[in-house]
């Protein structure tokens, strides 16, 4: 949809940019308000690098985890979170997402209408299981229900709008956007630049820079073109930038995340990870091909598990067994089909097929077998879950496993109420920020299933927000 002018002629009161979950929510919030919003998209399809992801959404307290016995509370989210963000994280911002965390699940199954499976899930990091992912794996769905009420909320979204550079009066206030209307991506000589004002504000929701190779390596020299990335590859810093030259504060832009669970046998994120997060982490074993031995805990926190790949200098296998895939109750068609996870009738066709020293896998096996028969790992201290079985039931399944650049923790620095902050400490007035572009939640790392709850509890804090802005 690209711009009627008419449609802005009579006056937009919010300009949101971009369409993955925190922008739509910010979105829907303010047009709830009863004030006039659009959204705008640089991309053809609305939903950015959200409708990627697996959907799963983190939230303590839930009538999910009381079923399941599992205790747990905000206070509770809130301490992992700052452990796994070695302390980095902006309490406060924090404190805002995880008591408003089981609102905003509610808000997305409720209001919205998203179904999730009946289950609880654990990631590394998180003490308890507290995560939550929708019957279809896709964060597509909340995005199809995000979109679904913007329609009849009458809120337009534009596609093929790129935002160039954001508009400011004579005092410092962002007043509106100036755009390449009918944008076309890696195309630059196509589009009509045009001017939209915004009578309250300017909610920047535009993600991350994983995709953005120079932007990334300038902050990590080590993140060069030899990652892969799981963004989709317009997942780059031109909005971070335009905020930066306008005095926004940048914070810990250093700190991006890998993805410690996907396969260099594909490109982006792919189908393995859903093998490797949510089957190999919790009830298989991470495996050194050089050596057949385990080198880590896999069920610790994804910085922690990044780096320890990065050590070993090369792609590790992620060994499960039948028992083990079906307690994890997970449909590895697609990853099965691709070939990126295999399976074997034994571990010695498994270890032949890799070059891994039989005897040394065997014996690693036996290792891990006996500590999950005693409940407690003595070598690298991973949970053993309750449901855990042994590691010896065949078929096996296995994964070549590799980093990839999957989020960027660092962005634009924001208060409780979401607006930007100047270089200066004080709010950049009428500009609002949600999502991946902002930084200071997750410090060092972000625990799974924490970003969708980020965007939903802070991208409707923007949208309310901003729709109170007074003029």
């Amino acid at each position: 949809m690209t711009i009627n002018t008419s449609v802005f002629e009579s006056g937009i009161d919010i300009i949101v940019v971009g369409s993955g979950f925190a922008g739509l929510a910010a979105a829907i919030e303010a047009a709830e308000a009863g004030v006039s919003v659009i959204v705008l998209e640089k991309m053809m399809a609305p939903g950015g690098n959200s409708v990627i992801s697996d959907g799963g959404i983190a939230a303590p307290g839930t009538t999910y985890q009381i079923d399941a016995g599992i205790s747990d509370s905000p206070e509770l989210m809130y301490q992992d979170m700052l452990t796994a963000g070695e302390g980095l994280n902006y309490p406060e911002l924090v404190k805002v997402v995880t008591e408003g965390a089981n609102e905003a699940f509610l808000w997305s199954r409720d209001y919205l209408g998203v179904k999730y499976k009946e289950r609880v899930d654990i990631f590394g990091g998180h003490t308890v299981a507290r995560c939550y992912t929708p019957e279809s794996i896709s964060g597509s769905e909340l995005i199809k229900r995000q979109l679904a009420r913007l329609k009849e909320l009458k809120v337009p979204i534009f596609l093929g709008t790129y935002v160039r550079a954001l508009i400011q009066d004579e005092m410092g206030r962002v007043t509106g956007v100036q755009i390449i209307d009918g944008y076309r991506y890696n195309q630059s000589n196509i589009g009509i630049e045009r001017t939209i004002p915004a009578a309250k504000a300017v909610i920047v929701a535009s993600g991350g820079f994983g995709s953005d190779v120079e932007f990334r390596r300038a902050q990590d020299p080590r993140l060069d073109n030899t990652l892969k990335s799981t963004n989709k590859p317009f997942a780059t810093a031109e909005i971070i930038k335009e905020c930066l030259r306008i005095g926004a504060n940048p914070v810990q832009l250093s700190r991006i995340q890998l993805g410690p669970w996907t396969s260099p046998d594909e490109n982006g994120f792919g189908a393995g990870p859903l093998f490797g997060d949510y089957v190999v982490l919790p009830y298989g074993i991470l495996v050194d091909p050089e050596t057949g031995n385990r080198f880590v805990n896999e069920l610790n926190d994804r910085k922690s598990l990044a780096e320890a790949l990065l050590k070993q200098k090369h792609p590790v296998i992620g060994i499960a067994d039948a028992a083990g895939v079906k307690i994890a109750d997970w449909n590895l068609t697609r990853a099965l089909e691709k070939g990126v996870v295999k399976t074997y009738n034994s571990l010695d066709d498994l270890a032949r097929y890799y070059g891994v020293d039989y005897g040394a896998l065997k014996a690693t096996l036996a290792r891990f077998n006996d500590m999950v028969k005693k409940g407690k790992d003595n070598d690298f201290q991973k949970p053993i879950l309750n449901e855990a079985t042994t590691l010896e039931e065949p078929p096996f399944y296995a994964m070549r496993i590799w980093p990839k650049v999957h989020h960027t923790m660092g962005g634009l620095q924001i208060d409780v109420s979401a607006r930007v902050i100047h270089r200066d400490q004080q709010p950049i007035m009428g500009l609002y920020a949600a999502g991946e572009v902002t930084g200071g939640i997750h410090g060092a790392c972000r625990l799974g299933s924490c970003a969708i709850t980020e965007c939903l509890v802070i991208g409707r804090i923007a949208g309310r927000k901003a729709a109170a802005d007074r003029i």
